[in-house]
């Protein structure tokens, strides 16, 4: 049997602080934000991590079906994080994918809001945050990042068109337990950073491809269409829509696409 993509990154060094203090490995299971949050309710310490070569039951944001067939990278991370850092790392975590493709892949990709990772307006990553609360005290939150490294998109008539995987894009194959190396070193420091007062936002803002686009937001049914003029300090987006209202927007369950083919802004 070949080594696991952790072996192979753990014969390399994994030097972090907390992300990644404890890793398993599957070759298959349902999902690994499930797997991490039923070890965070067995008592597991912060920073474990669940990678796992196949998933059964993955998701993506809205309870999106997520592909995860062999060759690509998924995993989970456990945070303990205060309530005033909790929105952060969705952002923290598609800064720490992004910079890790860029030294990986040798790509350039983009962040489009909240948490799809694209190179040339196609989706290649995706990240997912799920927390359990206790009144105001979060409990524990479960951060989930899936990579296309190989996916053939083109098998799957519903992502042919929007989505792309890295090796393709690279033209070689990527070393996946480089990248999950990485990232699990780039998110550790970015925790890190954010417990000692520094948040990922501004850096985050520089990933972005959505500010400046005009955009249509829907959410609970309602149609919002507008500008992404920016985003404030916990990663919403502020949205001018057309008749000059700023509208505040956060994740939760908006779907949102670029409005093409209509003008760009209104002075």
């Amino acid at each position: 049997m070949p080594s696991s993509i952790v072996a192979q990154m753990l014969r390399t060094g994994l030097y972090t602080a907390i992300i990644g203090r404890s890793i398993r490995y599957y070759q298959s299971t349902g999902s690994t934000m499930d797997d991490v949050a039923q070890w965070a309710r067995a008592g597991a310490e912060e920073g474990v991590v669940v990678v796992a070569e196949t998933q059964t039951s993955s998701r993506g944001r809205l309870g999106r079906r997520w592909i995860s067939d062999s060759g690509n990278l998924y995993f989970s991370a456990l945070f303990c994080p205060d309530a005033a850092a909790l929105p952060l790392l969705s952002p923290l975590a598609g800064v720490a994918v992004a910079r890790s493709i860029r030294q990986v892949a040798g790509l350039y990709p983009a962040i489009k809001w909240p948490n799809d990772i694209t190179i040339d307006g196609r989706k290649v990553a995706g990240i997912l945050a799920e927390s359990a609360m206790s009144g105001s005290r979060v409990v524990h939150a479960v951060v989930g990042i899936g990579v296309n490294v190989a996916l053939d998109v083109s098998a799957d008539a519903e992502i042919a068109s929007t989505a792309t995987n890295l090796n393709d894009l690279a033209d070689t194959e990527v070393d996946r337990s480089e990248l999950l190396r990485r990232i699990l070193q780039h998110m550790d420091a970015l925790y890190l950073d954010l417990m000692r007062g520094r948040s990922p936002i501004p850096e985050w803002r520089r990933w972005l491809e959505t500010l400046g686009q005009r955009v249509v937001v829907t959410h609970h049914g309602s149609r919002n269409c507008g500008v992404a003029e920016d985003i404030d300090e916990l990663g919403n987006l502020l949205l001018r829509q057309d008749d000059g209202e700023l509208l505040t927007l956060t994740a939760g369950d908006i779907t949102l696409r670029t409005a093409e083919g209509e003008p760009l802004a209104h002075a």
